[in-house]
């Protein structure tokens, strides 16, 4: 008969095996690192050669642009002021485009985000069709929705307001349904159990409970929504982006205003960015959260 002891594999063996598997995972790791850098390879080369070689031969000059902002804009520094109140109107569209689009496509996300949870959607047959509808959203870039709209409504901040709503529903859906899955049910089944509507139990029994992790990621796409809409004007969509799309187009003499939009722009998201971290902290914390001396 044959004990348990004599079956079980000695520390030589297990050690052994070890070893073996640590042999095979370095050269699978290897091959793929292989791979990974002959596809990086090939792929830069095919697209050099579809610049015509301008990589090469351009990459020498690659700070000769920003060396030209920072040169006048050192040399028109005393205009500077100026430029910021002239392009303070664009910053306020550009913002006021972000907070409009997020606010139309956080109201859109939290009822998406309802049908889309199980255990809260009315018809479970609704799940399905408003995640796909959330995918397809969160899937198409906000700048493609923009030129579509562009060319259908014309340019302008509407356009740009729409485009990012539209992401925004599909970004924050997913978010606010992940968080519904958290949520209590017990608050609904006595909301439903005295006859009330779905909307009655969804907003008195869900959103209490998960309200403030909605406005933290709010606030959060809030951020990413004002980037968003600056870029959406280089394509004529209005807001400060526009205007530094023109200055920067127009070349020498117009380098001291793009450099003023810049600053303008990096201390309006800086400043947005601060503000919004200390309101999540304190939503989700309940005081703001301080690591190593410095506000998050």
């Amino acid at each position: 008969m044959t004990s348990a002891a004599d079956t079980d594999p000695s520390p030589t063996d297990i050690r052994t095996d070890y070893l073996a598997q640590m042999r095979q995972k370095r050269m699978l790791n290897m091959i793929l690192l292989l791979i990974f850098a002959t596809l990086m390879v090939a792929g830069f080369y095919t697209a050099d050669q579809r610049n015509a070689g301008g990589f090469w031969n351009g990459w020498r000059h690659i700070l000769d642009f920003p060396a030209d902002v920072v040169g006048e804009a050192y040399e028109r520094a005393h205009l500077l002021p100026g430029y910021f109140v002239k392009y303070l109107p664009s910053l306020l569209e550009t913002i006021n485009i972000a907070g409009a689009a997020t606010l139309i496509g956080a109201m859109l996300a939290l009822v998406a985000s309802m049908l889309a949870t199980r255990g809260l959607a009315p018809a479970g047959w609704l799940i399905a069709p408003v995640r796909r509808l959330l995918d397809i959203l969160r899937a198409v870039p906000e700048i493609v929705i923009a030129l579509v709209l562009i060319f259908l409504l014309g340019g302008g901040p509407v356009p740009a307001m729409i485009a990012i709503a539209l992401h925004t529903v599909g970004a924050l859906g997913k978010l606010f349904s992940e968080v519904n899955e958290n949520a209590s049910l017990k608050p609904v089944e006595g909301l439903a159990s005295t006859g009330g509507s779905w909307m009655q139990q969804m907003m008195l029994g869900v959103v209490p409970q998960v309200a403030p992790n909605y406005l933290s990621y709010a606030l959060l796409r809030f951020e990413i929504n004002i980037r968003a809409s600056a870029i959406l004007g280089f394509v004529g969509a209005g807001g400060i982006g526009y205007d530094l799309r023109n200055t920067m187009s127009w070349g020498q003499g117009k380098f001291d205003e793009a450099a003023a939009i810049f600053l303008l722009l990096f201390a309006a998201i800086v400043i947005v960015d601060q503000l919004s971290s200390t309101f999540r902290n304190r939503l989700t914390h309940g005081k703001a959260y301080k690591d190593k001396g410095a506000v998050l």
